[in-house]
């Protein structure tokens, strides 16, 4: 049996097609839905899909924050397969069986898929999304794929074996630390690029800034989790691995000058991570605040 997990917080105009979506894969295995959410607006939508289809299922979340939440459902899922997706993104009608021809390999803990942006790509916020996604995750992963090395997974959308049921409460990027607990436990992590996630980035750039110090930041928790690892995201990693390359991105002027634009604003978003971490020394609540133009 393969388990769906969706955690959703406040979406309920967006958690009724991140469902659908899994209920229109072509798979024969047998499929589990775990919807969990914390407020009544959300669950609403998710009763009306739990009295149709004998598959989707509601988990009560106390509304403690995102690894709480997949505790819980770790514990209830009843498959030895897990997918791990939020509410406000949808996935592409093959993703289960991308990620599948991947995890039943016996030496891969976990695949992640590859998201992709649905923001225009003529307004500035909406090119920083598809660079991003394009060059910054899709590339990157392809190449450490080929070289055989460690990446991470997309929170968005990946699949891993049921290696464990418990995950630290305080984990800024669950997704990162569950890819770390994987490559722990001698397990490869693969990557399904035809397993495609459907994703809104930020309009607004304070969201946008809030969303990359959260996700980010993040990701320097890392060295207090697993501090012998090479981190994937970091300031030094992001000079080390591809200063140049938004550059190739650009199609025209405008993007050009987008491009350009940035490199400052990742600058300053650093400077606030480390701020954050090293300075403020902020905790789980303060960093992790809900994105609401990603809804």
């Amino acid at each position: 049996m393969i388990t769906v997990i969706i955690t959703a917080y406040k979406e309920e105009r967006t958690v009724g097609k991140a469902i659908q979506a899994f209920l229109n894969q072509d798979y024969p295995e047998e499929i589990e839905i775990l919807v969990a959410c914390p407020d009544k607006e959300t669950k609403a939508v998710i009763d009306q899909y739990t009295k149709k289809h004998k598959n989707v299922k509601y988990v009560k979340d106390p509304g403690k924050g995102k690894p709480i939440a997949l505790n819980i459902c770790f514990k209830k899922a009843k498959g030895e397969k897990l997918i791990l997706t939020d509410g406000d993104v949808y996935v592409s009608n093959n993703s289960i069986k991308e990620l599948m021809k991947q995890l039943n390999k016996e030496n891969i803990g976990a695949v992640t898929s590859r998201p992709r942006s649905v923001n225009p790509r003529t307004t500035m916020l909406g090119y920083f999304s598809h660079l991003l996604t394009d060059i910054g995750a899709h590339h990157t992963r392809l190449k450490y794929v080929k070289k055989n090395q460690f990446i991470v997974c997309s929170g968005y959308l990946f699949a891993m074996k049921k290696l464990f049921t418990e995950i630290p409460e305080d984990a800024l990027s669950d997704d990162a630390v569950m890819s770390y607990m994987i490559a722990n436990k001698g397990y490869k992590i693969g990557y399904a690029p035809k397993a495609q996630v459907y994703v809104k980035f930020p309009t607004h750039l304070k969201d946008w800034i809030k969303q990359k110090r959260r996700s980010a930041g993040g990701y320097n928790q890392i060295e207090t989790y697993f501090p012998k690892h090479k981190r994937m995201r970091s300031f030094w990693e992001e000079i080390k691995e591809g200063w140049y390359k938004p550059f190739t991105y650009p199609e025209n002027f405008q993007e050009y000058t987008w491009t350009v634009y940035l490199y400052f604003i990742r600058l300053y978003l650093w400077f606030l991570i480390y701020k954050d971490i090293n300075i403020k020394k902020k905790d789980f609540n303060e960093i992790w605040v809900r994105i609401e133009s990603t809804k």
